[in-house]
């Protein structure tokens, strides 16, 4: 049961702070907490008339969908079903950048500047009207209380978002300490930093935990290298977001932390596209996201096949998201969870693109085939591999302090009978690995498997 001072905070004083700020973001938790129990088919009404409105405004409002319908005879009042939209080209990174201001509606009021972090890239630069936050923060807010936990429990944050770390001016300050909320910076994990994050956690006793799965698994297993007890403080759930996440991290925080893991996925630019509950199911945020799953060639393919993850966000209509490439490759479910809730599942969420790996053959397969090598090698604590080439892959490695030396020669004979045996395979021995600028850490990053895929969009 929630406390008073949480029951103050979500009821009245979370709600005050939305409302200054002109979102609507009270209202649309509570329907999405109605609509959630809706069966498929009137989940998929709802899902065509916001879209047909959607549509409406962005032939009417904004220049670039203006140009494009009248260029291809797309008209959004003869829209009859969802699979309508697959008339309607794909918005990818590269568009967004030509066209920025063309894609901003004639009547947008308060557009926001954000841009994603560019870990694989050059960062994103795009704009969010305040419905899209309400609908974004209405949706992270519905999660969380999924989970039995609510705005003004007390929270432990580990994020590394130059966006999140540079704004703690006094206002936010004040604001997350109303909030009982402490970000704790994930860009560096020293002993020192992370010593001084498992005493932050328990003086600070969460209910709940959020961060970057890589940040909040290492912290777990920090702490049980020092043999300092973590499960005693009364943390319900640990949300874990922005990266994919393994079983084994998983594993890591329930264990030390002695509480559930709720993955969460999605992402500045996409919106929170989908929330774990209780039961296990990866719910989609139907109502506010149509989600299909195209392969290689742009065709849109079933349920229970890989491919990547294009979204139509309905609550865009000041700067319009429809039919945007994610880059990431996940597999949607035929299945209902066993919770009741209509909205539909993500069966596996795969990764990145840029997380695959080619083989000197052409092969396309998942890091993780790469990864487990260096997993199954004792002394190596971290690691990282990047395929700079079909026939060079960089290893760098951080090892594991009074364990014996690795096996390079079988880390890279087995490394060879992945990729190939004329592949060259360099490991480097390094002190660390240091962070993307997000903050976040990636195990595997590939330049072919990007190129690949950009071939494959523009073919």
């Amino acid at each position: 049961m929630s406390s008073l001072y949480t029951r103050f905070v979500a009821g009245a004083l979370f709600p005050l702070h939305e409302a200054l700020k002109r979102h609507d973001t009270v209202r649309v938790r509570r329907e999405l907490e109605r609509t959630q129990w809706l069966p498929p088919d009137e989940l998929q009404a709802l899902q065509l008339q916001r879209l047909r409105a959607l549509l409406r405004h962005a032939g009417q409002h904004v220049p670039y969908y203006r140009d494009l319908f009248a260029h291809i005879g797309f008209v959004p009042a003869d829209v009859q079903r969802l699979e309508d939209l697959q008339c309607l080209p794909f918005l990818t990174k590269p568009l967004i950048r030509e066209h920025t201001e063309s894609l901003k509606a004639d009547d947008a009021r308060s557009l926001a500047r954000f841009n994603t972090g560019g870990s694989s890239g050059e960062p994103l630069i795009f704009f969010i009207g305040r419905e899209r936050v309400s609908h974004d923060v209405a949706a992270k807010w519905r999660a969380t209380r999924w989970w039995g936990v609510d705005i003004g429990d007390p929270e432990i944050v580990v994020w590394g978002s130059p966006i999140e770390l540079g704004a703690q001016d006094h206002l936010r300050a004040w604001r997350d300490k109303l909030l009982r909320t402490e970000l704790l910076p994930a860009f560096e994990m020293s002993d020192a930093k992370l010593d001084g994050f498992v005493r932050t956690i328990r003086v600070r006793r969460p209910k709940m935990l959020f961060g970057y799965p890589s940040a909040l698994s290492h912290i777990a297993r920090h702490a049980e290298q020092r043999g300092q007890r973590m499960d005693d403080l009364g943390i319900c759930v640990a949300f874990c977001t922005s990266e994919r996440l393994y079983d084994d991290q998983r594993a890591a925080i329930e264990r030390v932390f002695g509480c559930k893991v709720a993955n969460g996925y999605g992402g500045r630019d996409a919106g929170f596209i989908a929330h774990e509950c209780p039961e296990g199911g990866m719910h989609l945020t139907a109502e506010d996201l149509i989600v299909e799953i195209v392969g290689s060639d742009g065709r849109v393919l079933p349920a229970g096949e890989a491919g990547e993850i294009v979204v139509t966000h309905l609550a865009t209509g000041e700067f319009p998201f429809i039919r945007y490439r994610t880059g990431d490759v996940a597999v949607l479910s035929k299945e209902r969870c066993a919770c009741g809730r209509g909205l539909p599942l993500l069966k596996e969420i795969q990764g990145r693109t840029t997380d695959f790996v080619v083989a000197a053959d052409g092969t396309v397969m998942h890091g993780l085939a790469l990864i487990y090598v260096l997993r199954d090698e004792p002394a190596v604590q971290q690691f990282k591999i990047v395929q700079e080439s079909l026939l060079r892959t960089r290893v760098q490695i951080v090892c594991h302090p009074g364990i014996a030396e690795p096996d390079v020669d079988s880390i890279v004979a087995k490394l060879k009978a992945r990729l190939g045996a004329g592949v060259e395979i360099c490991v480097e021995r390094v002190d660390s690995i240091a962070a993307e600028r997000s903050g976040k850490y990636r195990y595997v990053v590939s330049h072919v498997a990007r190129d690949t895929r950009e071939v494959a969009c523009n073919a």
